[in-house]
C-alpha cells in the first residue's frame, strides 16, 4: 500500500506539472510517449512474437497524437482513410513474411490497439483545444481534462477504498473477482461529490465567465464513472485471456500505463462527445 500510495503521488505531480506545460509541444509529445508504452505493454501481455509487427504499432501509435494535435493530414490533403489502408497492409505484409510465429490475433490486436488507444489518449489534446471552437475559455478545457481523469481515478479510488471495506457481492467475479457492487456504487458516489466540490471551485475561482452548472455535471458524472468501470472491466478481460495480472511494471504498485489508464480510454471520448454538444 505505501508504494502504491507513493506512486500515486509522484504521478500527481507528474500530471500537475504537464497541466502547466499544455500549451507546449511537451503535452503531445507525453501522450505520444503514454500512446507508445500502452501498445508495447498490450501486445506484450499478448504475447506478439513478430517483432516487425509490434515495432510498427508502436510508431504508428506514438505519431497519432502528433498527427491529430499539428493537423499534419489536413496540412498535406492527406485523407485518414488513406493512411489506415497503408497501415493495414503493410502490417499484413509483416504478417506473411513470419507467417510461422505470427498469429492472426496478433495482428488483430496489434492492429486495434494501435488505432484505438492513441486516438482515445489523443481526445487529451482535443479536450485542451476544445476552447477554439466554442464559447469557453482555455480555463474551462483545463477542467474538462481534469473532470475526465477524475470520473475515471476517483472512481477506482473510491470503489478500492469502499469494496474492501464493504463489498460482499460481486460485480463480476470470472473478469475481476475483486470487484464488488459496493465498491461500483461507492466509487460512482465518491467521483460525484468530489467532482461536485471541483466544478464549485472552478466556478468561484477560476472561470471568469461561463460557469459550469452543478446539474451537469454530477449526472455526466455518474456516466463516466460507469464508463470508467466497463474500460477497466474491458482490459481485466485482456489479461485474464492473456494470464497476465498487471500490463507493466512502469508504475511500481499501479502496474503499466494500461493498468493506470484503461479506465480514461473510455471516459476521455464520452466526454468529449458529451462537451461536443455544448459549442
Amino acid at each position: 500500500m505505501k508504494t502504491r500510495i507513493i506512486s500515486g503521488v509522484v504521478g500527481v505531480v507528474l500530471l500537475v506539472g504537464l497541466m502547466f506545460l499544455m500549451n507546449t509541444p511537451v503535452f503531445s509529445i507525453a501522450v505520444a510517449l503514454l500512446s507508445l508504452i500502452a501498445v508495447h505493454e498490450i501486445t506484450g501481455v499478448a504475447k506478439v512474437e513478430n517483432k516487425f509487427i509490434r515495432v510498427l504499432s508502436m510508431i504508428f501509435a506514438a505519431a497519432t497524437p502528433i498527427v491529430i494535435d499539428y493537423n499534419l493530414l489536413s496540412r498535406f490533403e492527406i485523407p485518414y482513410s488513406s493512411v489506415l489502408i497503408v497501415f493495414t497492409l503493410v502490417i499484413l505484409i509483416l504478417m506473411l513474411s513470419q507467417y510461422e510465429k505470427t498469429k492472426f490475433e496478433h495482428v488483430a490486436i496489434s492492429f486495434f490497439s494501435a488505432v484505438a488507444v492513441p486516438f482515445s489518449f489523443s481526445v487529451l489534446i482535443m479536450l485542451r483545444d476544445f476552447h477554439e471552437t466554442s464559447k469557453y475559455s482555455d480555463k474551462h478545457s483545463l477542467f474538462f481534462i481534469i473532470f475526465a481523469l477524475c470520473c475515471a481515478w476517483l472512481t477506482d479510488t473510491f470503489a478500492y477504498f469502499v469494496g474492501s471495506k464493504f463489498g460482499k457481492h460481486k460485480m463480476s467475479p470470472k473478469i475481476s473477482p475483486k470487484k464488488s457492487v459496493e465498491g461500483a456504487i461507492g466509487g460512482v458516489v465518491g467521483a460525484a461529490v468530489l467532482n461536485t466540490v471541483l466544478v464549485i471551485i472552478f466556478n468561484q475561482f477560476v472561470f471568469e465567465s461561463n460557469p459550469i452548472s452543478v446539474w451537469f455535471v454530477i449526472p455526466v458524472s455518474i456516466v463516466l464513472s460507469v464508463i470508467s468501470m466497463l474500460g477497466d472491466l474491458s482490459a481485466s478481460v485482456i489479461k485474464r485471456n492473456y494470464g497476465a495480472k498487471d500490463f507493466g511494471k512502469i508504475m511500481p504498485g499501479h502496474g503499466g500505463v494500461m493498468d493506470r489508464f484503461d479506465s480514461c480510454l473510455f471516459t476521455l471520448p464520452t466526454l468529449y462527445f458529451i462537451i461536443s454538444f455544448l459549442k
